[in-house]
């Protein structure tokens, strides 16, 4: 079963506005990664886990902001998925009845690569496609895009659409200005 809330919980743990980073301490990063079943009790983390993660969560950020047509260096960002995927050791698992990718290494390197395994089966399931960042430049909240046609590009219409829209507008009309009257 894939668990869609994971990767937008990981995606979601940095909010730009308001300005919120659930991930500033080793600390932060043992709550969260425990609080979500990925981190066994007593594991040690360092603030290079803690700077792979952030990594990671960014990488995974700009592959969801790159397909609402935001510019983000996506050589970039999958060079650092890739890394994290071999530092977690992920290999496939063969098993009869359901077959698997599954970290060979434990502590934080293993979480996230747990992480990377559910974006594995989100893409394996056609679950990724319908994953994205929000259009907003200052918000790049993850969502699951459940609209019919697959054209949501906001995390939500009131309030980040909205804003959007009103801007656009805007700045169309700022362009345009109104014929002064003869």
């Amino acid at each position: 079963m894939v668990n869609t809330e994971l990767v937008q919980d990981f995606v979601n743990s940095r909010e730009l506005r308001p300005a919120v980073e659930d991930l500033r301490t080793p600390e932060q990063l043992i709550a969260w990664l425990g609080t979500h079943g990925l981190l066994e009790p007593g594991a040690p983390v360092t603030e290079t886990d803690l700077a792979e993660a952030v990594r990671v969560r960014e990488a995974l950020r700009d592959l969801l902001s790159a397909k609402v047509g935001i510019e983000v260096d996506l050589e970039a960002a999958k060079g650092e998925i890739d890394a994290a995927a071999r530092r977690a050791g992920l290999e496939l698992r063969f098993d009869p009845t359901c077959p698997r990718v599954e970290p060979t290494v434990g502590g934080v390197r293993g979480a996230i690569g747990r992480i990377l395994v559910e974006v594995y089966d989100e893409m394996v399931d056609g679950i990724w496609e319908r994953m994205k960042a929000c259009k907003a430049e200052d918000c790049r909240w993850a969502f699951l895009d459940t609209s019919k046609n697959k054209s949501r590009a906001w995390c939500s219409m009131e309030s980040c659409g909205n804003r959007a829209k009103v801007n656009a507008y805007r700045q169309r009309h700022q362009l345009y200005p109104a014929h002064p009257h003869h």
